[in-house]
């Protein structure tokens, strides 16, 4: 049953509800009797329609640890688990003791605002993909009265891309030096990261097993955040074509004790590569840059966008249109000439 008690100058609206064996009160105060009256005609209605109005008094950062523990855990890679356990953190912090029946997109997004303020855009655009998924779960379930998911925006600062492709002439001195020294088994690292276009996680995950004469077959990943050794996707599984002289050098690394053939290093190739690249003067990026590189650099050659798409292990074409049809310095100056002179022929 639902009541409205006057208190001083406000009026308090009581929906009685019944959660996990015991009867409780659901409360709301208002500043006048209408809109308590309003308010407690609404809950009771919701009630009559299987709404699960008792759980709305759970705050938000438990409905969320409960909800990934209880349904993301069987449903996402484990390293994809990791990251909602990430989120998880951030949402503690964020949203405190804010109850599910106190949230909408006015609430949430000024939270989001917060969050975005010390963070990159592609940062919190992460966090708020998880906080969508996580508010549509409490909607069906009958949680919160509103599905306003899709009303949050992202927001935080576009800091300057650090995964850059090399132009085609620091690509070449690169590739020339690490070819020509192999005695460090970095250097030849590096020289598959630009051969092959492979992320860091399935070049490190290489094995024996997978070097045939002309190629890699890319089966694995290794993560520095799980023991999850699956492809970030099932196209990801692939073979991957690399010439001759790429082939020997690679095999005449000793195989570590783990069974893999380069060392793990504690996950730090980004940092050897600056170093690297500082001695030999070439424009800083990072091991994902690499990958960059190689893709800018077919794209450069006219090599397919099929082709491209497959040898990176994308899930489809428009993946490898999104992230990596940017076009090398020298390709862009020379499309520039080629688009002045057919302006010049109208």
């Amino acid at each position: 049953m639902a009541s409205i008690v006057k208190r001083g100058n406000s009026y308090r609206g009581q929906v009685s509800l019944y959660k996990h064996g015991k009867h409780k009160k659901l409360t709301k105060t208002f500043p006048t009797k209408k809109e308590a009256v309003q308010w407690t005609l609404e809950m009771e209605l919701e009630k009559g329609n299987g709404k699960q109005l008792a759980h709305r008094t759970t705050t938000f950062r438990q409905y969320f640890e409960n909800w990934i523990n209880i349904v993301k855990i069987h449903d996402v890679k484990e390293t994809t688990f990791q990251n909602y356990l990430r989120t998880s953190k951030i949402i503690n912090t964020l949203f405190k003791d804010i109850q599910l029946k106190d949230l909408n997109d006015i609430v949430v997004q000024k939270k989001i605002n917060e969050y975005s303020l010390t963070h990159s855009r592609k940062t919190t655009h992460e966090v708020v993909l998880k906080i969508r998924t996580a508010l549509r779960d409490a909607y069906a379930r009958g949680y919160i009265s509103n599905d306003f998911a899709h009303l949050l925006k992202s927001r935080g600062k576009n800091p300057p891309k650090r995964n850059k492709a090399l132009s085609i002439t620091d690509f070449k001195k690169l590739r020339r030096y690490v070819l020509t020294h192999p005695e460090d088994e970095f250097n030849i690292l590096v020289l598959l990261a630009l051969e092959t276009g492979m992320r860091r996680g399935e070049l490190l995950a290489i094995r024996p097993e997978n070097l045939f004469e002309h190629g890699i077959a890319v089966r694995n990943s290794i993560s520095p955040t799980s023991n999850d050794t699956t492809l970030k996707t099932e196209n990801a599984k692939r073979d991957v074509s690399i010439n001759q002289e790429v082939y020997d050098l690679v095999s005449k690394i000793p195989v570590k004790q783990n069974g893999y053939i380069f060392k793990f290093d504690g996950f730090k190739q980004s940092e050897s590569l600056a170093e690297l690249l500082k001695v030999l003067n070439i424009e800083k990026t990072t091991f994902h840059g690499l990958r960059d590189t190689h893709a800018s650099f077919l794209f450069a050659q006219e090599i397919s966008l099929d082709y491209v798409s497959k040898r990176l292990g994308h899930i489809n074409i428009q993946t490898t249109q999104n992230y990596y049809l940017e076009l090398m310095p020298e390709k862009k100056h020379r499309q520039d000439v080629d688009a002045l002179k057919l302006l010049n022929t109208l």
